[in-house]
């Protein structure tokens, strides 16, 4: 009997959307959208200034708390942000690893469409697997590996 339940609720879960072997990316990202952002240590403009970040800088959404959000960046410090300096509408990520290869198609084997030293923001345009569709600044598009990123 519990054999037939566990295969009930799995093929439950799996029709929810709930159990699925595609990688999900439930983590909530922002990007700045000041040209220069106060990260503090607290939710208040009197708190201790830590950081100031770029346009663009993608930051995990920890909690909103009265018009301010606990963040966390990629170096995985926790600090707070105004949320009127933070925006879903241009979504960016940054490369995490010394030199990403970005590929002409979500595929190892594409060739390489250009290349992203660390800590470059590229636009995000639309997550496909374990690929992210990008766009830099000068233009070029292609698609890097979910790993090589901060921002997803």
């Amino acid at each position: 009997m519990k054999t037939a339940a566990l295969r009930l609720l799995a093929a439950a879960l799996a029709a929810a959307g709930v159990w699925t072997a595609a990688p999900a990316y439930a983590l909530d990202f922002r990007s700045v959208a000041a040209d220069a952002a106060v990260l503090y240590d607290a939710p208040s403009a009197r708190s201790n200034k830590l950081f100031v970040v770029n346009r663009g800088y993608p930051l995990e959404v920890i909690v909103t708390v009265e018009g301010w959000v606990k963040v966390r960046d990629a170096n995985g410090a926790l600090t707070w942000i105004d949320a009127k300096q933070l925006t879903d509408k241009q979504r960016t990520v940054m490369i995490r690893v010394p030199v990403a290869q970005v590929r002409q198609k979500p595929d190892d084997n594409a060739g390489i469409a250009f290349q992203a030293q660390q800590n470059v923001l590229l636009e995000l345009v639309e997550a496909t697997g374990g690929w992210l569709q990008v766009r830099h600044r000068d233009g070029g598009t292609g698609y890097v590996r979910a790993q090589q990123v901060w921002g997803v």
